[in-house]
């Protein structure tokens, strides 16, 4: 894991224009390494490649984005985030309610994706990475968890 002290986080991406069994490989990879680290979302900067790749998991289902692209956005939300490649830190971020987004999947063909809430964020997350950009630049203040008050006898 590329942890947010490295300089290579914040590298550009480049596109993916082979698509083939090193991407493959790679998004194969990624899933393990997620799950390794309990993420809901990765990408490939975040394992030490610097190509156009991401993946979201939701409702236990892998959408795997190659050179994604994000084409509309409608709305705004501020929700709690974290990062796999940021340690001890979470904090509110503004994203959109909304966003659409282009991409193509592991053989080349190309989609297009709209997710709302907690997709439109994770989307938006994972893209940001492939532009070098960390939640932590967006983050709007930190996030304190409420400490849970001891019953009183």
């Amino acid at each position: 894991m590329v942890y947010s002290d490295n300089e290579f986080i914040r590298k550009i991406s480049k596109p993916v224009n082979n698509f083939n069994e090193s991407l493959w490989e790679l998004l194969d990879d990624m899933k393990e390494t997620m799950h390794k680290f309990n993420g809901c979302g990765l990408a490939a900067v975040q394992v030490g490649v610097l190509k156009r790749v991401v993946i979201v998991e939701i409702n236990n289902a892998f959408i795997e984005l190659v050179n994604p692209e994000i084409l509309e956005t409608v709305g705004e939300q501020c929700e709690v985030e974290g990062c796999l490649s940021v340690k001890n830190i979470t904090g509110y971020v503004k994203r959109p309610e909304q966003v659409t987004v282009k991409a193509c999947d592991r053989y080349g063909n190309e989609f297009v994706i709209t997710g709302t809430g907690y997709l439109a964020t994770a989307l938006c997350h994972e893209i940001d990475h492939t532009k070098g950009i960390l939640f932590i630049d967006k983050m709007e203040k930190d996030y304190k968890p409420k400490k849970e008050k001891k019953e009183s006898k």
